[in-house]
C-alpha cells in the first residue's frame, strides 16, 4: 500500500464520501488510551477526574466513567454546565468564576441532575463569588484553593501568604465547604526528560504540601489534594499523598505527547484528514489550515519548531513523515521535498495539540460514526 487508504487518488469513494478536512478519533487507540491513565489512577490509589475539554464529548466523557473516573473536570461555566446536565457524576469547574449569576446556575442545573459540583478560588473575590451564588441557588457549594505550583498563571504560592487569608474566608464562610487544594503543573509540557517530569511532579507535592501546612491552623483540615497535567500524571509517578488526578490531553494524545516521550505517533486516537489540493518542488498544499489544525503547537506556547502537525505516508516499504510547516487560515503546507504526495491524495494529520482541533471541530467520526462536539463553542 502506497499510502494511507486503498486508491490515494480518489478522495470522494463510495467507502469513504466524507468531504474533507474532517476530524476522526480511532475508537480501539482512544479505548486504549482511556485505560492506560484509569490503570494509572487505580494503582496509585487516586481518584480519576480527567478533563473535557480535550474531546468536550459526553459520549466520551462516559466512557471514561465507565473504565473507573470517578468524575470529569471542566473549564468555562458554559463547559461544565454541558456534562452537569448530562448527569455526570461529579464535575470539576477547574476555572475561577467572577460571575455569580453563571455559577448559580451551575448549582442548580446540579441540584436537578444530582451531579456532585466542585469549585475553585484563587482570590477572595472568587470566594465572595461563589459564596452570592450558593445563597443564590439555595445550597452549599464545595471550593478547592488553586495553587500555582510552576506555571506562573492563576493561584496561590507557598510562603506567600494569600493561602492563609483566602483560608480564613474560606473557613468563616456560612455557605462554602473547602475541598482542598487544585493545581495544574502545565509547566510539564515544557519539560525535556522523564526526569524533568519526576522533578516537576515531586516539586508540586512539595509546595502542595506547603500550602496544606499553611491553611491548616484556619480549617482544621488539610483536604485532599487534586492535581493535574497528561505529563506529569502519564510520564512520572504519581506523588504519595495525590488523592484525585486530573488529566486530560491523554486520551486522544498528540505530538507534543509524543515529543514527550509520553507516547508514540501509533498511539494517537485522533487525527485530521485532509486532502492534497496542490503541489510544487519542495510542498504540498492541503485543505485543513488553522480553522481546522489551530495554529496551536503545544499547550501553554510549548511546541517549539515541531510544525503543525506531521503526515506519515509509506512509500515502496519506506516510512516518509513530513511536517506541516505553515497555515493559512484554510491552507496547511507541507515540507514535501522527495515530492512524496500527489493532488488528490487523501492524508491523516497527526496535530500537534488535539484539545485545540476538538475545539474547532463542527463535529467528530468515532470510526466511522458521527459523535457530537457537545461542549464546542463554550467559551464563557
Amino acid at each position: 500500500m502506497d499510502s494511507l487508504f486503498p486508491d490515494p487518488h480518489l478522495a470522494q469513494t463510495a467507502a469513504r464520501p466524507l468531504r474533507t478536512p474532517l476530524v476522526r478519533i480511532n475508537p480501539a487507540k482512544l479505548a486504549a488510551n482511556i485505560e492506560r491513565m484509569a490503570g494509572i489512577a487505580r494503582r496509585a490509589g487516586a481518584a480519576l477526574h480527567p478533563h473535557v475539554k480535550t474531546h468536550k464529548s459526553i459520549e466520551i466523557a462516559q466512557m471514561q466513567i465507565a473504565a473507573g473516573a470517578a468524575g470529569v473536570t471542566a473549564s468555562k461555566p458554559s463547559e461544565a454546565l454541558v456534562f452537569v446536565r448530562a448527569g455526570l457524576p461529579a464535575v470539576t469547574v477547574a476555572y475561577p468564576l467572577l460571575c455569580s449569576a453563571a455559577a448559580a446556575e451551575l448549582m442548580e442545573a446540579a441540584g436537578q441532575s444530582g451531579c456532585a459540583l466542585r469549585f475553585v478560588a484563587a482570590h477572595a473575590l472568587h470566594l465572595e463569588v461563589l459564596e452570592t451564588a450558593a445563597r443564590s441557588a439555595g445550597c452549599r457549594a464545595g471550593v478547592f484553593l488553586k495553587v500555582d505550583t510552576g506555571l506562573n498563571r492563576i493561584g496561590v504560592t507557598a510562603g506567600s501568604g494569600a493561602a492563609a487569608v483566602l483560608a480564613q474566608v474560606l473557613g468563616a464562610s456560612p455557605s462554602l465547604d473547602f475541598l482542598g487544594l487544585l493545581s495544574h503543573a502545565g509547566h510539564a509540557y515544557g519539560a525535556g526528560d522523564a526526569e524533568a517530569l519526576a522533578r516537576i511532579a515531586e516539586g508540586e507535592m512539595a509546595q502542595l504540601r506547603a500550602v496544606q501546612a499553611e491553611i491548616a491552623p484556619y480549617l482544621g483540615s488539610e483536604g485532599r489534594v487534586s492535581v493535574g497535567a497528561t505529563p506529569s500524571c502519564l510520564g512520572a509517578p504519581v506523588q504519595p499523598g495525590t488523592a484525585e488526578m486530573r488529566p486530560g490531553n491523554y486520551a486522544l494524545l498528540d505530538l507534543t505527547a509524543v515529543r514527550l516521550g509520553l507516547c508514540a505517533a501509533e498511539e494517537i486516537a485522533l487525527t485530521v484528514e485532509a486532502t492534497v489540493l496542490f503541489t510544487a518542488p519542495g510542498r504540498a498544499v492541503i485543505d485543513a489550515g488553522s480553522k481546522v489544525l489551530s495554529s496551536d503547537k503545544g499547550p501553554h506556547g510549548t511546541g517549539g519548531d515541531a510544525g503543525h502537525g506531521r503526515i506519515e505516508v509509506t512509500r515502496h516499504g519506506t516510512r516518509h513523515a513530513l511536517t506541516v510547516a505553515r497555515l493559512s487560515e484554510e491552507h496547511g503546507v507541507v515540507d514535501d521535498p522527495d515530492g512524496i504526495l500527489a493532488v488528490g491524495e487523501r492524508v491523516a494529520v497527526l496535530p500537534a495539540h488535539s484539545c485545540a482541533v476538538v475545539a474547532l471541530a463542527p463535529r467528530m467520526w468515532l470510526g466511522e460514526r458521527e459523535i457530537a462536539v457537545d461542549a464546542r463553542g463554550c467559551v464563557s
